[in-house]
């Protein structure tokens, strides 16, 4: 269980917290419109567009959920030498979150994810990207940036999207890195094989690629048990927060016997699912960084994309919104 005054202490101390986020930095694009007829040349809604809007996607929404709750944030990502990457850069500098160790990379263009929606209903995505590894010479860059900044840090989120720019040259240079130090490692992961992320300390993965790492199926509460246990046992992760949507997060830790802990989604209106990860894994490693527990982290996190799951878009939750949400209502529950 988590107080009202421990969860507000925590978000109070998120200004002088440290957190770097390394990974896929994307655009998502919005088209906003409304559809009135069918094409005469093809079965398919006419979207009359009415506005569009570019946000923070992959990685940069990471950073930006954090810097959203006030927390000190490091950029670390590949990003194109286009006008996409350019206005990325430009939007990260002007909400404070430090990009100097986002490498631009010639011949690479900038992750973009465009989203047509209308009448709030998505119509169509389609993505411009690469997913060819990133070079030698960017990773190293990548690394030597992430070295300056260790004194500094008390948790790095790895963001992996899976468009290459978290390769295991990467990883194994992190890990290095931070080997015998206080830092701790979380990851956001995409990639089927768990194995690559072995070393890490806490894995957030959802509840589908929990399933796909393990093999096993989340049928009930019982499976979920095996799959949680399954994965610290056989990666040899602390801890894994696996999110469930609207059943909110489940936290697996390591001990003398694994420990589940459940946090029941909020009991709101789902409008937008996007980028709720993303808040989810900031929130939960800025809580850590400013002095959480893994349990405390995760019960602020299941709260804070409880706020963005209710908005449109890549959105983010302020410090203001997370306290106002913090109505506890009872225990959390503790299974063995």
């Amino acid at each position: 269980m988590i107080s009202n005054r421990r969860a507000i202490e925590i978000i109070d101390r998120f200004p002088f917290a440290h957190v770097l986020v390394v990974g896929d930095i994307m655009v998502d694009h919005f088209i906003w419109g409304k559809v009135a007829r069918i094409s005469p040349e093809a079965p398919v809604p006419v979207v009359e567009v009415q506005e569009d809007s570019v946000m923070l996607g992959g990685a940069a929404n990471v950073m930006n959920n954090i810097r959203s709750l006030d927390g000190q944030v490091y950029g670390v990502g590949i990003v194109g030498a286009d006008e996409m990457g350019e206005r990325l850069l430009g939007e990260l500098g002007r909400r404070n979150i430090d990009t100097e160790g986002i490498v631009v990379e010639l011949g690479r263009p900038t992750t973009i994810k465009t989203r047509i929606v209308a009448h709030g209903q998505q119509v169509v995505r389609f993505d411009r990207e690469s997913k060819k590894e990133v070079s030698r010479r960017a990773t190293e860059k990548m690394l030597a940036r992430i070295e300056s900044l260790l004194p500094a840090l008390n948790v790095i989120v790895v963001s992996d999207y899976n468009k290459g720019v978290v390769t295991r040259e990467l990883l194994t240079g992190l890990k290095k890195l931070i080997s015998g130090t206080q830092v701790m490692l979380c990851v956001d992961p995409k990639k089927t094989d768990f194995s690559f992320y072995q070393g890490a300390h806490v894995i957030t993965p959802n509840h589908h690629e929990a399933e796909r790492a393990t093999g096993m199926e989340i049928a009930n509460r019982r499976s979920l048990m095996k799959v949680g246990e399954e994965l610290l046992k056989r990666f040899a992760f602390q801890a894994a927060l696996i999110t469930r949507g609207e059943q909110g997060m489940s936290l697996f830790e390591q001990g003398a016997s694994t420990v589940h802990t459940e946090f029941p989604a909020d009991a709101r209106e789902v409008f937008d699912v996007t980028g709720a990860g993303d808040t989810a894994i900031g929130t939960f490693a800025l809580a850590v960084a400013s002095g959480a527990n893994l349990r405390e982290a995760a019960y602020l996190a299941n709260k804070a994309a409880g706020v963005v799951v209710g908005k449109t878009g890549t959105a983010t939750v302020t410090r203001k919104e997370l306290k106002r949400v913090l109505k506890i209502s009872g225990s959390t529950r503790n299974d063995r």
